[in-house]
């Protein structure tokens, strides 16, 4: 059986609005030690990695391996029937045909449930290995999101390049062109406003600003963004949850003209 308490509803729902308009169906794994899933996006560009810890949970329980799989949009609908400060617990059974949802508002005596049927969603669970990174850049994750929004206005792809020195975003478009450049800085009263540039050889690579805008989403999840970038390989975009992590692996554009596809 599978029981895990969220302490406040708000820590799904941003889970949920992160992920649910760059994947529409996947498999929410439960385990003793927590719940993973991964999905990989329809155009099989992007894929998400997700690990909610039993410790970001005020109290969880799964007895046996559990298997959910969730249709994200409706999953969407009910969480927003909660409050962000009530209590959630997720509860389902070993062999479950739904997952039910149980809203506890802490003001008032008042308790709301939910159910969800589930779905037998076909899809294989990855094993990702540990990789090094020629480069691994963080910085603040609300900076991150308005440089990409800034330049996603004036082309479909944003380019970065990563020197010893500093960072830049860029994009080119036919109405003109952008950059924004970021260097290496440490804010001892804010240590979340510092930017961080751990550089082992320099990188240049160009993303499809369509992906980016919905990696962007997991912006309210976390302070920071974490992004490690090696050439021709993809990159890897991580929020830090209380315990665990959300994750995007983005294939980068081998050039300019090729399509996001």
């Amino acid at each position: 059986m599978l029981e895990g308490k969220f302490e406040e509803a708000s820590l799904l729902k941003k889970v949920i609005d992160s992920i649910k308009d760059c994947v529409a169906l996947c498999n929410f794994n439960c385990q003793p030690d927590g719940i993973s899933v991964q999905a990989v996006d329809d155009s099989r560009v992007l894929l998400v990695s997700l690990l909610i810890g039993a410790e970001s949970f005020s109290d969880y329980r799964c007895d046996r391996d559990i298997t959910l799989g969730i249709d994200l949009k409706s999953f969407s609908k009910i969480i927003r029937c909660g409050a962000n400060e009530d209590y959630l617990t997720l509860i389902a059974e070993d062999s479950p045909d739904s997952v039910a949802l149980i809203f506890e508002d802490k003001n008032k005596d008042k308790t709301s449930e939910y159910s969800l049927k589930l779905m037998d969603i076909d899809a294989e669970f990855l094993e990702i290995d540990e990789m090094e990174f020629d480069s691994v850049i963080t910085l603040p994750s609300s900076e991150f999101q308005k440089i990409c929004r800034d330049l996603n206005t004036l082309s479909e792809s944003l380019q970065i390049v990563v020197t010893k020195d500093s960072v830049k975003f860029a994009s080119k478009g036919d109405s003109g062109n952008g950059n924004v450049i970021i260097k290496p800085q440490t804010n001892l009263d804010k240590p979340e406003e510092s930017v961080k540039v751990d550089l082992k050889q320099p990188v240049d690579l160009t993303f499809g600003l369509r992906f980016i805008a919905d990696i962007i989403k997991a912006t309210p999840l976390s302070s920071t963004v974490t992004i490690k970038l090696s050439d021709k390989t993809p990159a890897l975009f991580e929020y830090k949850l209380p315990s665990g992590y959300l994750r995007f692996y983005l294939a980068p554009k081998f050039n300019e003209d090729e399509e996001e596809s």
